[in-house]
């Protein structure tokens, strides 16, 4: 229960405000057991949706305006953080989790393993600081997605967060645009790794000399004996045995990670394993639909580390392997090496490499400027048997035109897929 008359800070309590179960920063969300929390915006503050929340019948407002329900500070941000700074105390185990790729897988297994909550898909700091304050006094493990796109926002996450284990899943290029370089993505996740633990993936852990390491080969927590079939992963860690349906390395080795954190934390690992079996990603995070032909949809979002991973994926699986990957975001001014070195990899591990928009020559050999032009070319040449990998970066805030246009956002080729497959 969310009290608005016990706040960890200084607040003009309006009379009709009343407690609530849940809080959000998102307008829409807002509803009779979920308070709204006005935060200013890139474009609008949230205090412009006020009416709207209230209409939703949102049991308080914080924010710094005095209307009825309000909680009324100064500054409703900075109250924000500090009543998530002052609840997270109150949590047993949080897990916070980085990298250039695989966090929210990680984060799935994690939590699985551990019977723990997790953050949803939105991993900004309003996002965060809601979900300390509602799920630090639930007595359970908590597991944190700490993404980052600029300097100094690990800092101002670990000072929110304060993660008793820091993860560092991978480290690649990826939102180059504002950090600049590998080197300095690697220095500021690596600061996730400063609390009272870290543990760093195999392909992270070059970055990271003496951290310790989880996942299969030369790590300090090591699976064994990883085989990827069509049916999924199976592998063996101290001794138990471990099966993903559909799963690839990627999983596996968040799989692996799962099992640490378990065994660290006194759960008996073929219960944690056995969990491990039942995660399901969000859509768009290598989500395996079998069938007719097999269509993989990691369309949620990319990286040049993260496709280089769905590639090597495909390249397990039998069938005919076809990939088809659009443009990658945030790269900085080596986009078109990057997606050139994509693309290489891509003919090298697939039979046949579709590319679209922007770069699409450097994707694949069949090369398409639009979304439109590449279904029509990709239905007219699927076969029974097949297996395609649907890969590309989003683009959320830009029209469909120009996703369209520009080959984000993939996932309309993954629902034209299954719907070709009587699946949708």
């Amino acid at each position: 229960m969310l009290d608005p008359h016990q706040l960890p800070f200084s607040a003009a309590v309006h009379p009709q405000a009343r407690p609530a179960q849940h809080l959000t920063w998102d307008s829409r969300e807002a509803g009779p057991d979920t308070a709204f929390v006005a935060l200013p915006g890139e474009r609008m503050h949230g205090n412009t949706f006020i009416d709207q929340a209230q209409a939703a019948g949102a049991p308080f407002i914080l924010t710094d305006l005095d209307v009825p329900g309000a909680v009324r500070v100064p500054d409703a941000q900075a109250a924000l953080f500090a009543w998530a700074r002052a609840e997270r105390a109150h949590a047993p185990l949080v897990v916070g989790i980085t990298g250039s790729a695989g966090k929210t897988t990680a984060k799935s297994y994690a939590a699985a393993a551990l019977e723990a909550l997790f953050m949803p898909v939105y991993n900004t700091m309003p996002a965060i600081a809601c979900f300390l304050i509602e799920h630090s006094r639930a007595g359970r493990p908590l597991v944190v997605e700490m993404g980052i796109d600029r300097p100094g926002e690990m800092a101002e996450l670990m000072a929110l967060v304060r993660p008793d284990v820091g993860v560092v899943t991978t480290i690649g290029p990826a939102h180059l645009e504002q950090l600049g370089s590998v080197e300095n993505i690697a220095r500021e996740k690596g600061e996730i790794l400063a609390g009272t633990r870290g543990l760093v993936g195999a392909q992270a852990a070059a970055s990271y000399p003496g951290a310790q390491s989880y996942g299969f080969g030369d790590v300090t927590f090591r699976g064994e004996n990883l085989r990827i079939t069509p049916e999924g992963a199976r592998f063996t860690f101290a001794g138990v045995p471990v099966f993903l349906p559909h799963g690839a390395p990627v999983q596996a080795e968040a799989a692996v990670l799962a099992l640490v954190l378990a065994r660290e934390s006194g759960v008996a690992l073929p219960d944690a394993a056995a969990r491990l079996r039942g995660v399901q990603v969000p859509g768009g995070r290598y989500r395996v639909h079998p069938g007719r032909f097999t269509v993989i949809d990691d369309a949620y979002n990319a990286s040049p580390v993260a496709v280089q991973a769905a590639l090597d994926a495909l390249q397990a699986l039998p069938g005919r392997r076809i990939s088809v990957l659009g443009r990658m975001l945030e790269l900085g001014p080596t986009e078109r090496e990057l997606h050139a070195e994509v693309g290489q990899a891509a003919r090298q591990k697939a039979d046949v490499t579709y590319g679209v928009g922007a770069f699409a020559a450097e994707l694949g050999e069949r090369a398409f400027a639009t979304v439109p032009e590449l279904l029509a070319a990709l239905l007219a040449d699927l076969r029974d048997g097949d297996t395609v990998l649907v890969k590309a970066s989003r683009g959320i805030s830009w029209t469909p035109e120009r996703r369209a246009q520009e080959g984000v956002g993939l996932d309309v080729v993954v629902q034209a897929l299954l719907q070709a497959r009587g699946d949708a």
